[in-house]
C-alpha cells in the first residue's frame, strides 16, 4: 500500500469537505503543513496575511456570509494568540470556524520550547472541539470530528498539531473511525407548544417581531406570517437586510443604534415575536409581556427573555406553520400607527443624508453609497459611531451585510470585504470603517492589493475614537485619550499599489466613490467626516441625567466641547 505525508492526505482532506482556501502565515511551526499545501494549490489557495487577526476575522466573516466553514491557520506561540480575537467573533456570533494551530514539535511539546504555550488552555473558552494531535495517525480523524462539530455545533474548531507531525509519512487508504460530511436534524416544535403560541397570536392587539441573523433564510416567510398577523418587524443588528429597510413592515433596526419607531413599538407590544434572536440588551426590552421565542437551538431559548411559549425549530419551517394556523388580520391600528411614525422617520432621515455643504456628515456618505452601490453587493461595516451610520442611514435591499455582531470588536471591516469578496468575486464588495477601526488593521489592505481583490473601503474619518468620546460623555465623564493621529489613508493606498481618493469637500464626494466603485483595483475613499454625537432613536432620561453631569463637568474645566444636537434632542424629550 502507498503512503503519504500526513499533511498531504489533510489537504486531500479539507478539498474533499469543500474548503477551497485558507487564511494564514507560514512560520517555523506550521511550515510542514504550508509545504503540504503548496502541492494542492489549485485546489487550495492560501491566502497569506500580514496579520493572524485578520484571518481570524475573515474566516468568521466568510461563515457568515456563506454558511460554509472559514478556515485560519497559524503558528504556536505569538501566531496562535493574534488568532483570539477573530475566533470569539465566530463564537458569539455562532458561525462555523477551523483554526490549524501548528505547535513546537511532539518531542519538545512540555520543555517550555521556544514560543511554546499551552494551547489546549488557550483555546478552551473560545472552542467547541479543541484538541491537540498526540501522534500522526490519529490526524484525519482529528479532522473530520473538528470540521464536523464546527458546522453541528455552530462553532469554532481548534486543531493543534505539532509540526513534525505533517511530515509523517502514514499509509493512503487507511481505514478510518470517521468519515467527512454531517448530518443536521431538522428540528420542529410540538404540537402543544405550537398551539400555545398560535393562541398567544389569536389574543394579541398589538404584536411585534424581533428578528435576527437566525431568520436569514427565512425572509420570505417572516414577511408573509407578518402580513398575516399584521405585526411590526423590528430587526437586531445582525439581522439588517432580512426584510429591505423601505419595506412597509419593518420599523428598522432596535437597540442604541435603532430607531424611534423600533424602540416604542416594542416598548407597547403586548407580544414580542423572538425570531432568531438572542438581542442582548434587556434595557431595550419591556416589561412583564408575553413572548414566543423561535430558534434552532433549546438552550437559547428563554435565555436573554422571560417568554410564554418557546418553539424550537428553524423558522423557515415553524414560521409557515404558525402562519397557517392563525386567521389573518384585516387591519391592525397598532400596525398603522407605527408605519405612520416610520414613514416620518425616514422622511427626516432624507432630509439629513440629502443636505449639502462642507464639513460632510456621515449621512451625506451613506447617501452617496446609496446612489452608487450594486443592490447585489456586499456591505461589511465596522464598528463603532460607523455602526450607526451605516444601519441608520443606508438602505439595505437586497445587499448582504455582515458585521461583528456580539463581540463588536473594531477592525472587521476589512476582513469582511476580503472575506466578501473572495466568496463572491463577481460583486461589488464596499467596507465601510471608522479610522479607529480600520487603523488596527489596515496593513492587511496590502493582501487586497496582493490578491486583486478589488474591495473598496470607505473611511469615515474624524481623528477621533467617536463611540467611546461619546460614551465617556454619556457616562457623565470628561473625555480621555480619544483623538488620534491625523491620517492620509489615501496616500496609504496608493502607497499599497492600490487607489486612494482623499475627499475634503462636499463636492468632490459622489464623484470619488463612483470612481473608485468602477475600478478593477482595490481602492480607499477617506472622506473627512464632521465628528457628530451617534445619538439613539430614543433617549432615555438615564442618558439625558449623565449627559447633563458631563456638561457640568465641563463647565468647571478646560475643554470646550459642544453636541447642539444632543443638547436639543434632549430638550424635546
Amino acid at each position: 500500500m502507498s503512503t503519504k505525508r500526513t499533511g498531504e492526505i489533510l489537504a486531500e482532506q479539507l478539498i474533499e469537505w469543500d474548503i477551497n482556501h485558507i487564511y494564514g502565515m507560514p512560520g517555523d511551526s506550521i511550515n510542514e503543513f504550508a509545504d503540504d499545501l503548496r502541492k494542492y494549490q489549485e485546489q487550495i489557495d492560501f491566502i497569506q496575511i500580514r496579520h493572524e487577526e485578520v484571518g481570524a476575522l475573515a474566516a468568521s466573516s466568510y461563515a457568515k456570509l456563506t454558511g460554509k466553514i472559514g478556515v485560519c491557520m497559524s503558528i504556536a506561540g505569538p501566531g496562535a494568540i493574534h488568532t483570539l480575537n477573530g475566533l470569539y467573533d465566530a463564537n458569539k456570533d455562532g458561525v462555523p470556524v477551523l483554526a490549524i494551530v501548528g505547535q513546537v514539535s511532539s518531542t519538545m511539546v512540555g520543555t517550555n520550547a521556544f514560543q511554546e504555550v499551552n494551547l489546549e488552555q488557550l483555546f478552551e473558552d473560545v472552542a467547541v472541539f479543541n484538541e491537540r494531535a498526540q501522534t500522526a495517525e490519529q490526524l484525519p480523524d482529528l479532522l473530520n470530528l473538528a470540521i464536523r462539530s464546527a458546522y453541528t455545533q455552530k462553532g469554532v474548531s481548534v486543531l493543534i498539531v505539532p509540526d513534525d507531525l505533517f511530515a509523517e509519512q502514514q499509509e493512503v487508504g487507511k481505514e478510518r473511525l470517521t468519515a467527512p460530511g454531517y448530518s443536521m436534524p431538522q428540528i420542529m416544535p410540538d404540537e402543544d407548544s405550537m398551539s400555545e403560541a398560535a393562541e398567544l397570536l389569536r389574543n394579541a392587539k398589538k404584536p411585534v417581531i424581533l428578528a435576527g441573523r437566525g431568520a436569514k433564510s427565512a425572509s420570505r416567510e417572516l414577511i408573509d406570517f407578518a402580513e398575516t398577523i399584521k405585526a411590526p418587524v423590528v430587526v437586531s443588528l445582525l439581522g439588517k437586510g432580512i426584510i429591505p429597510d423601505y419595506h412597509e413592515l419593518n420599523m428598522g433596526q432596535h437597540g442604541q443604534i435603532g430607531t424611534k419607531p423600533a424602540f416604542e413599538s416594542i416598548m407597547e407590544t403586548d407580544l414580542l415575536l423572538l425570531v432568531g434572536t438572542t438581542f442582548p440588551y434587556r434595557e431595550f426590552l419591556p416589561d412583564n409581556t408575553q413572548a414566543i421565542q423561535i430558534d434552532t437551538e433549546a438552550n437559547k431559548i428563554g435565555s436573554f427573555y422571560p417568554v410564554t411559549a418557546g418553539l424550537c425549530g428553524d423558522a423557515k419551517k415553524v414560521l409557515p406553520k404558525l402562519t397557517s394556523m392563525v386567521p389573518e388580520k384585516t387591519e391592525s391600528d397598532f400596525l398603522k400607527k407605527y408605519q405612520e411614525k416610520m414613514k416620518r422617520w425616514h422622511t427626516r432621515m432624507q432630509e439629513e443624508k440629502k443636505e449639502e455643504g462642507t464639513p460632510i456628515q456621515a449621512a451625506q456618505v451613506m447617501y452617496a453609497l446609496e446612489n452608487s452601490v450594486d443592490k447585489d453587493a456586499v456591505i461589511s461595516a465596522d464598528v463603532g459611531n460607523v455602526t450607526v451610520w451605516v444601519t441608520r442611514y443606508f438602505p439595505f435591499t437586497s445587499q448582504e451585510f455582515v458585521i461583528s455582531g456580539r463581540l463588536a470588536t473594531m477592525g472587521s471591516g476589512l476582513p469582511g470585504a476580503l472575506a466578501g469578496q473572495i466568496a463572491n468575486p463577481d460583486k461589488q464588495v464596499v467596507a465601510i470603517c471608522g479610522d479607529g477601526g480600520f487603523s488596527m488593521v489596515m496593513h492587511d489592505f496590502i493582501t487586497a492589493v496582493k490578491y486583486n481583490l478589488p474591495v473598496k473601503i470607505v473611511i469615515l474619518n474624524n481623528s477621533k475614537i467617536g463611540m467611546i468620546k461619546y460614551e465617556q460623555q454619556e457616562m457623565g465623564h470628561l473625555n480621555y485619550a480619544t483623538d488620534m493621529g491625523e491620517i492620509d489613508f489615501a496616500k496609504f493606498a496608493e502607497a499599497c499599489g492600490g487607489d486612494g481618493y482623499r475627499v475634503e469637500e462636499f463636492a468632490e464626494l459622489s464623484n470619488s466613490i463612483e470612481q473608485a466603485l468602477i475600478s478593477n483595483k482595490p481602492a480607499i475613499i477617506d472622506v473627512a467626516v464632521e465628528d457628530k454625537a451617534p445619538l439613539p432613536g430614543k433617549i432615555t432620561y438615564d442618558q439625558a441625567v449623565s449627559y447633563g453631569q458631563f456638561l457640568i463637568k465641563q463647565f468647571f474645566s478646560n475643554q470646550k466641547v459642544e453636541i447642539p444636537e444632543l443638547k436639543e434632542s434632549i430638550r424635546r424629550m
